[in-house]
Order: structure tokens, then C-alpha cells, then sequence
């Protein structure tokens, strides 16, 4: 009696412990489940152990943590007619599982193909200085018009940032020259400001000195005193007008007194 039922056991037993773990699902914290009861939708499965009827009831598992989309890098042409290669990211997360599985077949590649056109569009709109300088404005309008479409998939665009962008050879050239030239264009300004700026202290000091015969004679001094600091420095001194008028006025009063 007890062979029978052992013997009747075992064939339950390896029939029924298949199907019992069959029944039983485990969704990790960061996932949600949908559950399709005969291939319609049922109800949501939360984190933990959940128990799906198996054969009627079918569990498919969505990831709702932040994931990334690369967007490969492609040729698009500018307002300006200048061809570039652009690549950029989206970060994704499903906000609604149950729309993201019964609303849009593959979410993931949906968003990538939208995300992808979307910049097309956009950076066909602007030119090659603006994509350049404002690339960050750029990124908010693709992820605008990606956020305003996925949102009816269940799927919030976190952020989308355009990575690399590649000129023409001949573009970069040219580029450079122009930044080569605006750099000697501010050197030039910057030089024209300070010949300026000396020009009017010199001036100025001129009037001054001009004003004072004795402070002229003083700066004349204090000049050949700094140059004659060098030994082998030979040092040729102007004689002043102003110096010969006073050696002339001395000579005529010295005559004078001998004429007396």
C-alpha cells in the first residue's frame, strides 16, 4: 500500500512542483509588473512576491529606473548649409507600465527613432554659430517635443544632452583663421589703447616739466644718473637752450662789469 503511494506521489510531485513555481513571480524594488489575464490586461504588479495563474496569466516586467539611449552619431545639414555629425543621449524612465506595454511596441527603440528625428529637425533650424554656442538650448527643444510625445507611451524624458559635434575639415580651418584673427584684433586694440594712454602721460609730464625750467633740469639729471650706472655705457648730455641762455645772460653781465 505505502510502494502505491509513493509511487503515485512522485509523478505529482514532478508534475506539481513545476507548475507551483511556475506560479509564483518575484519583481525586484525597481520594477513594476503587467499582468495579462488570456492576453488582456488584468491588473499591476507591485515589488515582491506575486502569484500569476500559469498557462491563463502572463507576467511581463518593466525596468522604471532611469536608463540611457545613445543616439548615434549622423550627418545633419544646418540652416546655414553647413553639413555636421552629431550624436547625443536621452535618459529615460517609465512612469506608467501599463502604457508602456500596451500602447507602444518596443518603447525603447520607439523613443531612440523619435529622439533621433526630433533632433534632426531641430538642428535643421539653426545655424552652425548657434548649435555651437547654445547647444544646451538645443537639447531642452529636442527634449521638449520627445517629452510632449512619450508621455502618452508612459515614458518621462529626464534630460537629453547632445555629446559630440563634428565639423568639415575646411570648417575647422576656417574657424580657426577667424579666431586667429579676432585674437590679433584684440592684441592691436588692446596695443593702441596703451600707446594712447602713454601718449597722454607724456603729454601731460611734458606740460608739467615745461612749466618748471628747474624740474627739467632735475629729471635731465636724475636720466643721465641712471644711465651712467653702466661702466661701459658712454653717455652723450644734451645742453639745454635754456642752460646756454643762462651762460650768455652770465657773460654779458661779467663784460659789463669789466667795463666799468
Amino acid at each position: 500500500m505505502a510502494e502505491e503511494i509513493i509511487g503515485c506521489a512522485i509523478p505529482i510531485l514532478l508534475i506539481g512542483l513545476p507548475i507551483f513555481a511556475m506560479t509564483l513571480k518575484v519583481v525586484n524594488q525597481w520594477e513594476r509588473g503587467v499582468i495579462l489575464t488570456l492576453g488582456k490586461f488584468s491588473r499591476e504588479s507591485k515589488p515582491g512576491l506575486n502569484i500569476i495563474i500559469p498557462i491563463v496569466e502572463r507576467l511581463i516586467k518593466v525596468d522604471t529606473r532611469i536608463t540611457t539611449i545613445d543616439i548615434p552619431k549622423q550627418e545633419v545639414m544646418t540652416k546655414d548649409n553647413v553639413p555636421v555629425m552629431v550624436n547625443a543621449v536621452v535618459y529615460m524612465r517609465v512612469e506608467d507600465s501599463q502604457k508602456a506595454i500596451l500602447k507602444i511596441d518596443n518603447y525603447r527603440y520607439a523613443v531612440a527613432q523619435y529622439a533621433q528625428t526630433a533632433l534632426r529637425d531641430i538642428i535643421g533650424e539653426v545655424e552652425m554659430d548657434s548649435l555651437l554656442t547654445k547647444r544646451e538650448e538645443i537639447a531642452r527643444q529636442i527634449k521638449a517635443i520627445v517629452d510632449a510625445e512619450t508621455g502618452e507611451w508612459g515614458v518621462d524624458i529626464t534630460n537629453i544632452k547632445l555629446q559630440d559635434v563634428e565639423l568639415p575639415a575646411n570648417m575647422k580651418r576656417v574657424m580657426a583663421r577667424q579666431a586667429e584673427a579676432e585674437r590679433e584684433k584684440r592684441a592691436t586694440i588692446i596695443l593702441s589703447t596703451g600707446e594712447v594712454a602713454a601718449a597722454e602721460n607724456l603729454a601731460k609730464a611734458s606740460r608739467i616739466l615745461s612749466a618748471s625750467p628747474a624740474s627739467l633740469q632735475l629729471r635731465l639729471l636724475q636720466t643721465i644718473t641712471d644711465i651712467s650706472a653702466d661702466p661701459n655705457t658712454k653717455v652723450i648730455i644734451p645742453i639745454p637752450m635754456e642752460l646756454l641762455k643762462f651762460f650768455d645772460i652770465a657773460v654779458k653781465k661779467e663784460e659789463e662789469g669789466k667795463k666799468k
